[in-house]
């Protein structure tokens, strides 16, 4: 009987993507890789171009299946920070059960990273790119949800998040809160 593990999305069979594995015997975490290339522009270079910062979601090509008392964590690798600017822009991702193979993407894991250095940053397909750890969780007394999931990726709470920073604010490199464009701007 199957517990938890991963497995490739439709649409991905013969793109020779690797499901997530653990690299030594007392690894955590399971290592996630990108099933493209793709280029993280620079948060900065975005900035000072006056043009809008999102982040750039990498597409896996894996989805995740465990039990309903389990959730899967979505963590960056520690190096990404330090060694690309990469920051995962969720924190955390949270994957429950019943994102397992949703409608609008088959509940293919993205990971939705910023870039804060200040050259764009290159991912080659099978790079490894973030981490999933498994774990149990417990519900509340008199916890009563009934809820369904209606979509795939940040779709139980939609929020336009989308930061744009006027160019004003900007000087000597520096984004200054106390500019009076600041709270104007943003």
């Amino acid at each position: 009987m199957r517990q938890r593990g991963f497995e490739v999305c439709k649409g991905y069979e013969d793109k020779n993507i690797n499901v997530p594995k653990r690299q030594t015997a007392h690894s955590v975490g399971y290592d996630i890789e990108s099933a493209e290339d793709a280029v993280i522009p620079s948060l900065w270079k975005l900035v000072l171009s006056g043009k809008e910062v999102k982040p750039t979601i990498i597409k896996t090509g894996v989805k995740v299946y465990f039990k309903e008392d389990e959730v899967a964590y979505i963590y960056n690798r520690s190096g990404n920070p330090i060694k690309k600017g990469l920051v995962l822009s969720v924190g955390v991702g949270v994957f429950e059960c019943d994102y397992y193979g949703n409608e609008s993407n088959d509940g293919e894991i993205l990971i939705p990273f910023y870039n804060f250095f200040p050259v764009d940053i290159n991912i080659k397909k099978g790079e490894r790119i973030a981490q999933a750890v498994f774990q149990k969780f417990l519900k509340a007394d008199n916890d009563e949800a009934t809820g369904e999931r209606k979509g795939g990726f940040g779709s139980t709470e939609r929020l336009d998040a989308r930061v744009y920073v006027s160019k004003s604010i900007i000087t000597n490199n520096i984004v200054s809160p106390s500019n009076k464009d600041f709270n104007e701007g943003v």
